[in-house]
């Protein structure tokens, strides 16, 4: 069976056994990482889909920043208005500044990156098909208010199969350098490949940073959600609108399902 094929069945039953599992309400974080759609990517959304999902998020005026997100969570009753939205990036890639940021700012949504922070200062791609992102441009896209930069370890190494020690030093560099080449401490943290770390790695996250990101593809309960577990739902191009919208209302979670039991097997013995 080709694999869009299978991946659209994997949509359509996730979608169908949302009304069963019941979602639930709470505070939803997008998972994005390459726009453009310059590679084969499944997570290398085309410019217009791109900009036809940021506009029904702006239409709607539920989008928050990350940090706002938090202090939101905290509560134990869900906010007035709008459900909320918070934006994500992954691993920094050229077209975050060249593709996404004009459409985020056109639209004045806020949004947090993720920075892997080896790549970017050795001026080579995250990845052979990609653009290579710069400090400057970085820090230009930051000028506009909307951009928070977080953490995604230095070079993008598994946290769960990585000695305590090493991710220590793995975090304190990714740190240091956004620090030092873009003058703001990073708050917050995402897992590489979304895999939570070991107890020794968790340890040391929550040791450095206000809050860590997974995957989940479901909300975030409000009153009831751990900071350093914080769910994601992550956007590919299959998605389209149809299912953008799905996991826009938290739903989706069986897709997430399968997706941990083929990355189980996917990353075994891998370490990036």
């Amino acid at each position: 069976m080709p694999t869009t094929t299978l991946a659209r069945l994997v949509k359509i039953a996730a979608a169908a056994a949302d009304p069963v599992r019941g979602a639930g309400s709470g505070l939803v974080v997008l998972l994005y990482h390459r726009v453009g759609g310059s590679s084969t990517s499944a997570v290398d959304l085309p410019l217009g889909l791109f900009t036809e999902q940021m506009e029904q998020l702006a239409a709607t005026g539920g989008v928050v920043s990350l940090d706002d997100a938090l202090t939101l969570l905290g509560s134990p009753t869900a906010p007035e208005g709008p459900p909320r939205v918070v934006i994500t990036f992954d691993d920094g890639t050229g077209d975050f500044a060249d593709a996404a940021v004009p459409v985020l700012e056109r639209l004045r949504l806020p949004a947090t990156l993720y920075l892997a922070t080896d790549p970017i200062e050795a001026g080579r791609p995250f990845a052979p098909d990609a653009t290579t992102l710069s400090w400057s441009a970085l820090a230009d896209t930051m000028a506009s208010g909307l951009v928070t930069v977080g953490s995604h370890t230095h070079t993008h190494v598994l946290l769960d199969r990585l000695d305590p020690g090493l991710v220590a030093d793995d975090l304190d560099r990714s740190i240091a350098l956004i620090e030092d080449r873009l003058g703001a401490t990073p708050r917050h943290f995402a897992y590489p490949k979304a895999l939570p770390g070991s107890p020794g790695a968790a340890a040391a996250v929550r040791a450095r940073f206000s809050s860590a990101a997974v995957a989940g593809t479901r909300p975030n309960h409000y009153g009831a959600t751990d900071p350093y577990h914080l769910l994601r739902s992550p956007i590919q191009t299959a998605d389209g609108m149809r299912w953008f919208r799905r996991k826009v209302e938290g739903g989706m979670a069986l897709e997430d399902d399968l997706r941990r039991i083929v990355n189980r097997r996917r990353y075994a013995g891998a370490s990036h």
